[in-house]
């Protein structure tokens, strides 16, 4: 039979393998687990479907959800919901209302609840009391994100249901609330609310787990063996597959052949692992050949090899050495990085449908908005019946401007630019080729270029001279601080007074025309310089006498003056005076304070970089840059506010005639019998006879209820449009809508009918459509224009210019000449034009895909997305976008093309790491129909050899930590593991990040200090704002929090001016920000008028005010002891050697030190294990404690090593992570241990400087070979300086925030770390390389001694020991401490009595309670 052939081949098979294999352990795993702090949160919530839904499994409620959505959505938005679920994207939104619910706080023994005005019920007859007296309590505050209930009267009481989708409960109460809101009693708004949460948490996917290889040069292994609890991988898991063979799968089928399997597999993993090293020439392909082996690939496997390569590199690598590489394939990468690829090779780029995502900065969650929206277009232009080739076409057409703001031409005469930044000599020094824009440089640095890329045009309204001056001061501010700004003093022409008005009796008059005047005869700088020179209050003869004493005054000041000039402003169109513009784009109103002018300004030029910088291509270095500006398609000759407003409302067209096509389509909304709207309509059709690319449609809006009198107009022109020519009906129209002839002309012929006839249906349906549709109000005007609704009172035609000339292009692309055309045009403008602002498409031509591309075909006739990857297959960069691309594949039809991008000639091996990404395209079950587990990172079959250290790669605003696990997660030695060792992360915080700004100085507010909490618990998170872009940083979890200043100096000194992306109004005190998504948040703050000369910072400070600052964390014995009688110590440590050492540092401090003692430990690497035991240390030996931890900045050059990252946080972030109040601390290394008391060393005098260190020793002249400080680089850079030690240093915070240490050492940092040869150690070459800009204080000799660096004969005056790394020996730490310090084995055992009392507690207490006595 089938099956016995079978067994017998299985049989040989096994055999002939197994007799080259012997007994030994089976193969070993790690797996890793993120889960969310917040308990699981109903899928029917994140779907946002309102249906009561009731199934036996977990399988079966999926499924019903997605069915029913299903019936709403098409299958590309059923695919993106799956992926929305299976990435939990929802969960911190739907849990936000459950936080928001907890602040209420809900009533007892309610599973769902109203709220009415901040008095609760959950009863229809408690509901009806409640809105009686609603109107007597203030109404509450709505959020942003609520979900409003359609046709609720916004006049009515609000009404907040708190409640779960499908309860009964919340059924019976939404029937309540909308009956009264169908009677227009209330404004109904649900919010999630579950009464009886989940005790399981949501595990999370969108994140990357690394496995690195450590290097054993020194052993940094602990010998302590951890009580293990191990989760083994089920037998039969689906994912047990070793070259080909599922075990899983085979040991169900031949249960009798378990060992003998058992044996193959462990053979077929060990066959595979080999990771002995390659020599130099073997490595130098390895990009090349990696590539091959994907390219030799059939398509549809291609990004799974590609995935299995990069991911598990290590062990594939030496077969990857034999792979030949085609000379086509060479030939053909070499073209494409010559040509088309514009990057480096080894560097990578992702575009979906031409829309750059940038891997380093965009998580998962932002490639799903751009997933949905891009799906919504696509759809919409699917909808209109264009064919699937043309759609990608369409989406290129750059229908926005290159921004929503409007800009005018300022190339005119009237113009009088005070500087040239291209022809002054001031500016000589600067380069002048347009490349520097592409030199990389700290962030928020404004690049100095001899190019004039920013042009500042002021004008003045000239009865206001103060306001003018006090403009013009901001002017002056940046000329003569060289920000690389042309600007305008003041603009040559004025506009608002009568012609025969007198500059002698007018002060703003006088001003203008003396400028005007000294521009002429002398140049504009001077008249920029006499203007601002004159003093305050001054005569208006002023300006010209001291300057010009020869000159008549009256004829250049007086009403004949012939210097007033007034067509350019005129023109333009830009509004009432003041007006300032940033390259020809006028400045709203509110940003005209001279206060605010100077910060938006700064921004303007720091946003526009980024585009100057994308156009580097297509500008060459004698390219006149002001012909760039102006020639781009936001540039108008004439702005008209109304018709350009920022503030857009689109309809969508895409499921709603003559032979000519044209591109704009004007609907006319008005009551014709009306004056006003027949105005509207007889303008509107006098524009439309000017231009050949316009046609007209009207729609008739009527003040009241239709009837024969009422309608006679309306219905005339329905008539003479149903019957008519278009020509005819055109001038027919015309003639009716001037007033004199309204009424006087009759209907004949053809028309009279239809005009006769006693329906008014089509009345009523024009009615019905602008109530709603068009949300208008009876009898209102406006004009639609390509689906853009605009509110007008005249007709001002709108400015189209660019539209016309991209949909001649359209029409090129699709349009053939047909009755439906110019309706095309139209849909697709509304369609495309309603799209958020973002990046402009890059249109990619990579001509070259025969040899060196991965092609997958998109399903004929569907639409799909247009997918480009350019890719290192030996980089982390693939590492994450393999999987990505195959989700996506599985995700949406894909046209994909993923070209290599290799590197020649390297040295080293590219990837030293075991990578995996957790994604998944849906969520996952088990054979019971119930929830899988969870989405977790696996790696099965590893090598048992290395060591290898875990580190997790995850979005950036979130903030996690281990949880559960005994393993050492720094050093995992799988030899040593019996199976498996199964990681466990939790989300413990989402960031809260921001900018804050000063509006008076244009700087960060250094020192401003933030608090967030809720209304009960006003203070829950604080922070320090840095300098370094203003940027602050709050932990968070989902939910409302209220943003304010600390309490005290903060408070007193500063007031809120302004934020942005936060959910309370501009102008409140009391910030809102409801934390269920990941934007940043802008705050501004502003001095208060009598603190104006204060700093938070002044050495006349006293920074311990009561209430100053509270802890970070909850873990502090906080014995209220003043600061000063504590010794602050920080301390790192990473892995369980490193931390045992730490307890020993920490228990020889105490040992020596009299003074109480508080540790300051960073938490981002500590093991559980060491945060569950601290606290039984601190009670037993009486010292305080704070864990604090701070995420490493999306901004700051990132570090991949986890070792580096470490170092970073030793140095980089001293002024941020403590309190204002900590004005000392000390840092010791964890491997240290102290033999003084450490009170002397806080009270050492650092004679002014920030920091002290201690040098390192030269005495041990053996040693005079690895002193790299001795020689090169360090030898001439120090001119004679000690070269420092990093394990030990005193920081004065006081001094050390006043001078901004922590912004200079970040900005060198930033500088320094771009090369990767540059901070070999980190933590010691920035301080060290920063000497002469933050100087270091040299602590004596005996602060630290090291048996490496010093001799024997100066331990016995060492304050502190340090187990010093020795390059000579390479001796392991553990066998050097016993050696070298005689207490070190003492401390040790007095730490391991207590470690063996605290389990013995902890055991007996879980006994106790599993008796249940």
């Amino acid at each position: 039979s089938d099956i016995g052939v079978r067994m017998w081949l299985l049989w040989v098979l096994l055999l002939s393998l197994l007799s080259a294999v012997s007994g030994g352990a089976d193969s070993k795993a790690v797996t890793t687990s993120l889960t969310t702090k917040w308990a699981d949160t109903p899928l029917l919530l994140e779907a946002r479907y309102d249906t009561a839904l009731f199934s036996n499994t977990d399988q079966a409620y999926y499924d019903l959800i997605v069915k029913k959505a299903g019936a709403l959505l098409s299958s590309v938005q059923v695919n993106m919901l799956k992926f929305a679920l299976s990435l939990r994207a929802y969960s911190a939104t739907v849990y936000s209302f459950q936080q928001i619910a907890s602040n209420e706080p809900p009533p007892s023994s309610c599973s769902a609840f109203f709220s009415v005005h901040g008095e609760k019920t959950c009863d229809e007859e408690g509901l009806a009391t409640l809105l009686k007296s609603a109107p007597e309590r203030r109404k509450p505050y709505l959020f942003k994100g609520d979900h409003k209930y359609p046709g609720s009267n916004p006049d009515a009481p609000v009404v907040i249901l708190y409640g779960e989708f499908g309860k009964p409960d919340f059924q019976r109460l939404h029937q309540v609330i909308s009956s009264k809101v169908n009677e227009g009693l209330a404004t109904y708004v649900l919010r999630h609310y579950l009464a009886n949460p989940s005790g399981k948490k949501v595990y999370l996917s969108g994140y990357g787990v690394e496995l690195a290889i450590k290097s054993q040069e020194y052993k940094a292994k602990d010998d302590t063996q951890a009580e293990v609890n191990a989760t083994v991988i089920g037998e039969n898991d689906p994912v047990d597959e070793v070259q080909g063979f599922l075990f899983g799968k085979l040991k169900t089928l031949y249960p009798e052949l378990k060992e003998q399997l058992k044996e193959l597999r462990k053979h077929l993993v060990e066959s595979t692992n080999d990771m002995a090293p390659l020599k130099v020439w073997q490595m130098q392909d390895l990009s090349f050949q990696t590539a091959a082996r994907i390219l030799a690939a059939p398509a549809v496997e291609a990004l799974t090899v590609m995935k299995d390569l990069s991911q598990n590199f290590p062990t594939k690598a030496r077969s990857l050495t034999k792979t030949v590489v085609n000379s086509e394939i060479r030939k053909e990468i070499g073209e494409n990085q010559k040509v088309h690829f514009l990057l480096n090779p080894g560097d990578s780029a992702l575009f979906i449908n031409g829309l750059h995502i940038d891997l380093d900065t965009q998580d998962i969650f932002s490639v799903f908005e751009v997933l949905r929206s891009e799906a919504r277009v696509m759809e919409g232009l699917r909808s209109l019946h264009i064919d699937t080739p043309y759609i990608h076409d369409i989406l290129k057409l750059n229908v926005q401007p290159s921004d929503s703001d409007y800009a005018v031409d300022i190339r005119n005469s009237a113009i009088s630019w005070i500087n040239n930044l291209e022809t002054d000599h001031r500016y000589s020094s600067w380069p002048y080729n347009v490349q520097e824009l592409l030199r990389p440089t700290f962030p928020g640095v404004i690049r100095q270029i001899r190019k004039n890329f920013h042009n500042l045009v002021r004008s003045y309204l000239i009865n206001q001279p103060f306001n003018a001056a006090e403009l013009l001061s901001v002017a002056e501010m940046f000329y003569a601080n060289n920000i690389p700004l042309r600007f305008v003093g003041v603009i040559r022409d004025v506009v608002d007074y009568e012609d025969d008005i007198d500059g002698m009796q007018d002060a703003g008059v006088a001003l203008v025309r003396a400028y005007n005047y000294i521009s002429d005869e002398v140049d504009s700088q001077s008249a920029f310089e006499a203007v601002i020179s004159v003093s305050r209050p001054f005569k208006n003869t002023d300006v010209l006498e001291k300057r010009f004493p020869y000159v008549e005054v009256s004829s250049v000041l007086g009403a004949d003056s012939s210097y007033d000039r007034r067509a350019y402003y005129q023109q333009t169109g830009v509004g009432p005076l003041p007006v300032v513009m940033y390259n020809g784009i006028p400045y709203q109103r509110e940003q005209l304070d001279p206060d605010e002018l100077e910060t938006v300004t700064m921004q303007k030029i720091l946003e526009t970089t980024s585009f100057y910088q994308r156009a580097v291509y297509l500008l060459a270095t004698d390219h006149d840059v002001v012909d760039f500006i102006m020639n781009q398609p936001n540039v108008v000759p004439r702005i008209n506010p109304r018709v350009l407003s920022t503030s857009r409302t689109y309809l969508d067209l895409s499921d709603t005639n003559d032979g000519y096509i044209r591109p704009v389509t004007f609907w006319v909304v008005g009551d014709f019998d009306k004056p006003s709207g027949r105005q509207l309509l007889y303008d509107a059709i006098r524009h439309m006879k000017t231009s050949n690319n316009v046609r007209l449609g009207m729609i008739n809006n009527p003040s009241a209820a239709p009837s024969a009198e009422m309608s006679r107009l309306a219905r005339a022109i329905w008539a003479a449009m149903q019957t008519q020519s278009a020509n005819n009906a055109k001038n027919f129209i015309t003639k009716l809508a001037k007033e004199e002839t309204a009424f006087a002309v009759g209907v004949r012929g053809d028309g009279r009918d239809a005009y006769e006839g006693p329906k008014f249906d089509f009345l009523l349906s024009h009615a019905a459509y602008c109530r709603d549709v068009l949300k208008l109000k009876k009898g209102q005007n406006a004009v639609i224009s390509n689906g853009r609704v605009s509110i007008l009172f005249p007709f001002i035609a709108s400015v189209h210019f660019h539209k016309v000339k991209i949909f001649r292009r359209f029409c090129k692309i699709k349009c053939r000449i047909s009755l439906r055309a110019s309706d095309l045009v139209m849909k697709v403008d509304a369609l495309l034009s309603s799209q958020p602002k973002g990046e402009a498409r890059v249109e990619y031509d990579f001509a070259d895909d025969r040899y060196s591309a991965v092609k997958i075909r998109p399903k004929e006739g569907d639409v799909y997305f247009d997918v480009v990857a350019v890719v290192d297959p030996v980089t982390r960069d693939a590492q994450k976008l393999a999987p990505l691309l195959l989700v996506l594949k599985q995700l949406v039809n894909v046209n994909l093309r993923v070209f290599m991008n290799c590197q020649s000639k390297l040295s080293e091996i590219p990837l030293k790491s075991f990578y995996r990404h957790v994604l998944e395209p849906e969520v996952a079950f088990q054979a019971d129909g119930s929830f899988s587990p969870g989405p977790m990172a696996r790696f099965l079959d590893m090598p048992q050899s290395p060591l290898f250290t875990l580190n997790l790669n995850t979005p950036e605003s979130w903030m996690v930590e281990s949880v559960h696990t005994r393993y050492d997660l720094d050093n995992i030695y799988l030899e040593e593991v019996e199976n498996i060792v199964a990681a466990e992360y939790e989300l413990e915080h989402l960031l809260l990040e921001g900018h804050c700004f000063d509006v008076s100085s244009g700087q960060p507010p250094r020192g401003l200090q933030f608090t967030l909490g809720t209304a009960s618990e006003p203070v829950i998170m604080d922070t320090i704002v840095m300098a370094n872009l203003g940027y602050f940083q709050l932990k968070a979890n989902p939910g409302a929090w209220i943003l304010k200043m600390r309490k005290g100096r903060s408070d007193d000194i500063y007031k809120i001016y302004s934020h942005e992306g936060t959910d309370s109004p501009a102008e409140s005190d009391d910030i809102i920000v409801v934390l269920n998504n990941f934007k940043s948040r802008i705050i501004k703050v502003k001095k208060k008028p009598d603190k104006f000369n204060e700093e938070l910072l002044s050495d006349a400070t006293e920074e311990n005010d009561a209430g100053f600052w509270k802890s970070l964390a909850r873990y502090s014995f906080d014995s209220k002891l003043e600061k000063d009688d504590v010794i602050n110590i920080f301390s790192v440590a990473s892995g369980h050697l490193y931390e045992r050492f730490l307890r020993i540092m920490m228990l020889s401090v105490l040992k020596n030190t009299k003074t109480p003692v508080k540790f300051w430990f960073l938490k981002n690497y500590l093991s559980p294990t060491f945060k569950e035991f601290i606290p039984h240390m601190a009670k037993q030996y009486g010292f305080q404690y704070e864990l604090v931890q701070y995420k490493w900045p999306r901004w700051l050059h990132q570090q991949t090593e986890k070792q580096r990252i470490i170092w970073g946080y030793k140095i980089l972030f001293l002024d941020v992570l403590f309190p204002l109040a900590v004005d000392k601390i000390l840092f010791v290394d964890a491997d240290q241990i102290v033999r003084t008391d450490l009170k002397e060393l806080r009270d050492f005098d650092l004679e002014g400087a920030p920091y002290g260190y201690t040098p390192f020793c030269e005495s041990r002249k053996e040693m005079d070979g690895y002193r790299f400080w001795k020689s090169g680089y360090w030898a001439s850079h120090l001119a004679g300086r000690r070269y420092h030690i990093s394990a030990l240093y005193v920081v004065d915070l006081k001094k050390f925030r006043k001078i901004a240490a922590g912004d200079r050492l970040r900005g060198q940092y930033q500088g320094l770390s771009q090369d990767p040869n540059s901070l070999s150690n980190l933590d010691q070459d920035l301080p060290n390389n920063m000497i002469h800009q933050v100087p270091i204080k040299s602590l004596p000799q005996e602060w630290l001694w090291c048996e490496t660096w010093c001799d024997d004969s100066t331990k016995r005056s060492a304050k502190t020991i340090d187990l010093c790394n020795n390059p000579m020996t390479k001796e392991p730490k553990l066998q050097a401490a016993v050696r070298i310090v005689a207490e070190w084995t003492d401390y040790d055992q007095e730490i391991k009595r207590l470690q063996t009392r605290v389990q013995e507690r902890v055991n007996h207490t879980k006994k106790t309670q599993g008796t249940g006595t």
